[in-house]
């Protein structure tokens, strides 16, 4: 196999202790703090396949041992999927399966190679079950369900759209999870925004996701899925594709890098209209900066210092901000791809001039880097923030501070630009992609054919 074809089992033993790399992991930090709430707590919680509880020992604020082992489980999950897929021949779905592995599923059945293509171009297409792939033998038909093959396709469960024509949607999963995933129309462009994972387990304070908690990796087709879903919505062809929804994708890199390659193989999708975001994880930069994808490449910064990161962004107390810098410079260098740096404006916490002036600092420190910075005002998530600013919270930014920000980053010369808010009716908006369904359960569903 070639590109992102082949599966990547990330090393889950990497991880960084106190502004040093550690062999021995994310969790080996510090005891954890006792929090006064009993274990019998889970219990409490809503129940049922749509629910991503939170774990009850998991409070906001700084990183702890806990948080690193739930990392530290995302990782481990994410290789062993990637084990089991390569394993498992010829699979239990169609959808986002190369070519090869198609032809060996049929050529198993006793049919003809073309059948593969035939399966393929069907899902596609927008078959969601086997009895909607148009022109198969009923011998062939009834082999694949009797070999448990399915497309792989979800579930809608519901849409919402904004004014600007920002549309959420809702999709369910084989195992009744739902993730959501945003479709944003603008001129001949359709962007879709996807989720990797189930839940996150990062805990960023401003992101509505990381609220909540960590259920389990996507697969592959699961990704793909939600791709073709938002271009049913909209009657039209989606263009780009940024992985900035639900999850950390470099979590769940060996997933993430087979849709990567079914996104270019099978939907026709440039590299450079894939954008690939994340917070920071040790080791995977250098590991995708190895693949020479030529995708863009998008940090989730949000801060100038490694004080004021790490209480936007806890895991950074062990991915120090120096050694994320160091490996996008890194990653420039290997790939040769600009690095867009996304930086959260919250009025009050990281969007004052000294900010901007601190920013700049730290870019002139990696110039060996072409960079882009990304300014996204803030919006607002009801519970986001409370434990760094206090009964208040965070608050979304003046228009004033965003432009003075802006032009103190132009007036030394650093590429930046502001990114409109789209989509905040429908909750759809950049940090709000939080799962209703994460408070009220699904009560019934039933399995994707």
């Amino acid at each position: 196999m070639k590109g992102g074809s082949r599966p990547v089992r990330p090393k889950t033993s990497i991880g960084f202790r106190a502004g040093r790399i550690a062999a021995d992991g994310w969790s080996k930090l510090r005891p954890l703090r006792p929090t006064g709430k009993p274990a019998s707590a889970v219990s409490t919680q809503p129940q049922g396949p749509s629910v991503v509880p939170r774990d009850p020992r998991l409070v906001d604020g700084p990183w702890t041992d806990l948080d690193g082992e739930a990392v530290l489980r995302a990782q481990r999950d994410a290789a062993r999927l990637a084990r089991e897929s390569s394993r498992h021949s010829p699979g239990q779905v169609l959808l986002g399966r190369p070519a090869a592995e198609l032809r060996a599923l049929v050529s198993a059945l006793g049919a003809p190679a073309y059948r593969a293509a035939q399966l393929r171009d069907g899902v596609l297409a927008g078959a969601r079950s086997l009895e909607e792939v148009r022109g198969l033998p009923a011998a062939l038909r009834a082999a694949l369900r009797g070999a448990g093959v399915r497309t792989g396709r979800s579930t809608p469960r519901g849409a919402v759209t904004a004014r600007d024509g920002t549309a959420k949607l809702l999709l369910q999963l084989a195992d009744g999870r739902v993730v959501e995933c945003v479709g944003i129309p603008e001129g001949p462009r359709l962007t879709v925004c996807v989720s990797s994972q189930v839940g996150c387990p990062m805990r960023c304070t401003f992101c509505a996701t990381g609220k909540g908690g960590f259920a389990r990796n996507l697969l592959p087709h699961e990704i793909l899925d939600q791709v073709l879903a938002v271009g049913e919505h909209f009657g039209r062809r989606p263009s780009n594709v940024v992985f900035m929804g639900m999850g950390e994708p470099m979590l769940n890199l060996p997933s993430v890098l087979a849709a990567l390659r079914a996104l270019r193989e099978d939907l026709g999708m440039g590299a450079r209209h894939l954008t690939l975001s994340t917070v920071g994880v040790p080791g995977t930069l250098r590991q995708l900066a190895a693949r020479r994808l030529q995708v863009t490449l998008a940090v989730s910064l949000h801060a100038p210092t490694q004080e004021l990161r790490e209480r936007i962004v806890p895991s950074a107390r062990v991915y120090p901000l120096q050694a994320l810098m160091a490996d996008c410079t890194k990653y420039f260098e290997v790939s040769g791809r600009r690095v867009s740096f996304e930086y959260t404006l919250m009025a009050g916490v990281n969007d004052q001039p000294q900010h901007a002036i601190e920013l700049t600092r730290l870019l002139r420190q990696h110039r060996s880097m072409r960079c882009h910075v990304n300014l996204i005002p803030w919006n607002a998530v009801d519970d986001a923030g409370a434990w760094m600013m206090g009964a208040w919270g965070f608050k979304s930014p003046s228009r004033e501070a965003v432009e003075i920000f802006k032009s103190i980053l132009e007036e030394r010369r650093v590429p930046v630009s502001v990114r409109i808010t789209r989509g905040l009716e429908a909750a759809a908006a950049c940090g709000q992609l939080r799962n209703m369904y994460q408070k009220t359960p699904l009560q019934e569903f039933e399995v994707p054919a």
